[in-house]
């Protein structure tokens, strides 16, 4: 099974698109007609599908990073599990979805101007679950790693969603059933995301609203962190 690359650099031949604003060497350039000549001719917008994928990529690459951030951090086991758990499941989505992309004649390497503006959006997510840590009491900062993983689960739910629709549209033969089949492979696990995102979500709001040691103003920060490990303990 291939690793798959979670951090597209130079020495791991990226691509990308020039402009500008944006210096790429010759030979690691990707233009629109390169994209026509090399995807498969499916009847769909193939450099818009290129970039899209490129886009996916990329934020399926920073939900990695995420988890694996997050999970260092909470201090509630239940969660450092899940976490844990589905930040391997989104390395194996980062892994597919460059499968995809090699299928349909592409290149998992290729970061596309929107791939950019992803990563440039999910950066700010994960660094809003640390900048402030020093001025967060431990339940809000708990709650600010959830909510991050909630934004970029409904993304991701919402990428698949469209990728599902979009490979609907793809002509019948062997290229359809392999993306198809893929595709198949991550749907119902980015549901189970998000599903589960929000559910602990509304259930960590609740946890903390009856909670009396979020209500005492001078807690000290041990007992917040006891508080926080039992949380879902049932």
């Amino acid at each position: 099974m291939s690793t798959p690359t979670l951090t597209p650099t130079h020495e791991n031949g990226t691509t990308a698109k020039a402009s500008d604003v944006v210096y790429v060497l010759p030979e690691r350039q990707m233009t629109s007609d390169r994209i026509e000549q090399e995807m498969e001719d499916t009847g769909l917008n193939r450099p818009f599908v290129a970039d899209l994928l490129s886009a996916m990529l990329a934020h399926e690459r920073c939900g990695r990073h995420l988890y694996r951030s997050v999970a260092g951090r909470t201090h509630n086991p239940v969660l450092r599990n899940r976490y844990e758990d589905f930040g391997r499941e989104t390395e194996e989505h980062v892994r597919i979805l460059e499968q995809i992309i090699v299928a349909m004649g592409g290149d998992p390497q290729y970061v596309s101007p929107m791939a950019r503006a992803t990563e440039g959006q999910d950066t700010k997510l994960l660094e809003s679950t640390f900048l402030l840590s020093g001025s967060l009491d431990t339940m809000t900062a708990e709650m600010a790693m959830l909510d991050a993983v909630l934004l970029a689960e409904t993304i991701d739910q919402s990428n698949w969603s469209a990728m599902s629709a979009m490979t609907a549209q793809l002509p019948e033969g062997d290229l359809r059933e392999t993306v198809t089949g893929l595709v198949e492979q991550v749907v119902d696990d980015e549901d189970e995301h998000l599903e589960w995102a929000r559910s602990m979500r509304a259930r960590m709001t609740m946890l903390q609203a009856q909670s009396s040691t979020a209500a005492a103003l001078g807690a000290k920060a041990e007992e917040m962190v006891e508080t926080v490990k039992g949380w879902f303990a049932d």
